[in-house]
């Protein structure tokens, strides 16, 4: 991609706008869209949440300051949706966001879009029981495979309280596919 903040003037500038915004669709289409299904787990609630994603980036890019990449805002953006969504559905549903989560991991193998097996189902189940922070380190470092420089400047804390929580967060898991 240009330089970054070439780019961002492009997004900003009137007469450049809609081809910039194209580009930003395709380069982060793909990648905002496997985070977002890591955390909501259904294809059509992670469409939704993609779709609000790109709408906040829009709305907001003007009050975007540089101080991160704009990768890293984008992913803090759809992070904070995504959590959003699963908390506003679980109260829509009268279920606790564990309860929501556990039932979707149910309807997974329903699911055309989950190509995952038994084990898959297992390591869902596992992550679900981690605390939500945990959730979303193992999950960024696991299945994304995000740097923890990266999910440091997302999640906007520090590389080492990040690899203590995904330290921890795997020997749960391990504790319980182990004891399941």
């Amino acid at each position: 991609m240009i330089d970054e903040k070439e780019f961002i003037k492009e997004l900003l500038s009137p007469e450049t706008q809609n081809t910039a915004f194209q580009k930003l669709l395709s380069d982060y289409q793909r990648p905002l869209y496997s985070h977002i299904r890591n955390i909501v787990l259904n294809h059509d609630d992670a469409d939704d949440v993609l779709q609000n994603t790109f709408v906040k980036v829009f709305q907001n890019l003007k009050n975007f300051k540089g101080e991160s990449k704009l990768f890293s805002w984008m992913y803090r953006i759809a992070t904070n949706e995504a959590l959003t969504f699963l908390s506003q559905k679980a109260k829509l549903s009268g279920i606790s966001s564990e309860d929501l989560q556990n039932k979707t991991i149910d309807n997974l193998k329903a699911d055309l879009y989950f190509d995952g097996d038994e084990i898959q189902i297992k390591l869902q189940k596992a992550i679900v029981t981690l605390p939500e922070k945990q959730q979303l380190v193992f999950k960024m470092k696991y299945f994304e495979e995000l740097k923890y420089e990266e999910i440091a400047e997302i999640l906007g804390t520090s590389v080492g309280a990040l690899k203590a929580s995904y330290h921890h967060a795997v020997k749960k898991i391990e504790l319980y596919v182990t004891s399941n």
